[in-house]
């Protein structure tokens, strides 16, 4: 998501019983999982192919959120598209608002804000509105799942929780607008406005704000979880590890030259962090130590998170030809390049056996085997 204003923090959760009447999502939030990871260890062709492309009326700004065979995308044109994963045929719009906010799925409902300050419940397979909710500032970010509530943040600086039907279960205020996706790890969840300079760590199951971490700057990306360290990418240039229990900072990168803010959310394995800057690299560091691994020089901004699907990084940039890259994990080296003819302003949502993006012109590019 391009970034710049502070946007709202999101973490959404839906009641168990009603996801377990149903397949998992292939990917149902704009990290993946709960843990906002950024990975998926699916099967992907070696060489990607367009499978289709499907046209908005304005930019795509977010990760689609993908589910039992349909890509959800939000669109600045003011639509909520529900766009079939295998043909690239609509199966319906809603007409919302203007969303820069990443679309979450769950228990047969999409989930979405606007930046008119509306957050929407819509039914995922007709694309009716459910229920609406209104905050007091724009929601530019995605949800995520706890148990039956739903968690989400925004621009008037509250984390909200809300129930399943729409109610509000508690918020918590913080200094400064909340911009990302937050993680939930257990009974945990986060909140980082994007003028406070803190991680706070929240009770999910009450608002509480259970303590917080000093990130000696701003941040706009969703923060990571693996095991005990959460990591964020920095808007004074670099990318912080912290145990999110001890509330204390594991490790620091910067760049060691021409330092650019990090906007884009990190993506983690079990060895790597995976970073995109404005310094148009790409940066692996080693998960344990913050120590560059590789680096990657790209034709723009990186503003659009990585993600990582087994053992390939896939990444696009902010340049005119929306130049989109597959690199080895291992060894950051290029395995292909492919031309989406718009700057890459969304991340990647991932399928059972493609990928969905989407570029500041609007178009939605689903790559993977192509159609027959």
């Amino acid at each position: 998501m391009r970034a710049c204003k502070c946007f709202a923090l999101t973490c959404a959760v839906l009641a168990l019983p009603l996801a377990a009447l149903v397949p998992a999502a292939d990917w149902p939030v704009s990290r993946g999982d709960a843990l906002m990871t950024g990975t998926s260890q699916v099967k992907l062709p070696d060489q990607l192919a367009e499978r289709w492309v499907f046209k908005c009326k304005d930019s795509v700004e977010a990760a689609p959120a993908i589910d039992n065979g349909v890509a959800y995308v939000a669109s600045m044109d003011k639509h909520l598209y529900a766009i079939d994963l295998t043909s690239g045929k609509e199966k319906w719009r809603a007409s919302l608002g203007h969303m820069k906010a990443p679309p979450a799925v769950r228990g047969g409902r999409v989930y979405v804000g606007t930046i008119e300050n509306q957050f929407y419940a819509v039914d995922a397979a007709t694309g009716k509105v459910v229920w609406t909710f209104e905050t007091g500032g724009e929601i530019d970010a995605g949800a995520n799942f706890y148990k039956d509530t739903i968690i989400f943040g925004c621009h008037d600086s509250s984390l909200y929780c809300l129930t399943a039907d729409g109610k509000k279960a508690w918020d918590l205020k913080i200094d400064g607008p909340i911009n990302a996706a937050s993680a939930v790890v257990g009974d945990r969840t986060f909140a980082t406005g994007c003028s406070d300079g803190a991680l706070h760590v929240v009770d999910a199951t009450n608002g509480k704000d259970l303590g917080t971490i000093d990130l000696g700057g701003q941040t706009v990306g969703t923060a990571a979880v693996s095991g005990d360290l959460v990591v964020l990418g920095m808007m004074t240039n670099q990318v912080v590890a912290a145990d999110w229990k001890t509330l204390k900072k594991a490790w620091e990168f910067e760049p060691k030259r021409r330092q650019q803010p990090f906007y884009a959310s990190a993506a983690v394995t079990e060895k790597l962090v995976v970073a995109g800057s404005r310094d148009k690299k790409v940066y692996a560091l080693d998960r344990a130590t913050g120590k560059e691994v590789w680096n990657f020089v790209t034709e723009g901004s990186v503003d659009a998170a990585p993600v990582v699907v087994g053992n390939r990084v896939y990444v696009g940039c902010l340049s005119d030809m929306g130049e989109f890259y597959v690199l080895d994990l291992n060894t950051g080296k290029r395995v292909q390049e492919i031309s989406l003819e718009g700057a890459v302003t969304g991340s990647v949502g991932v399928g059972p056996d493609c990928i969905v993006v989407g570029t500041e012109k609007g178009a939605v590019h689903c790559l993977g085997t192509k159609a027959k």
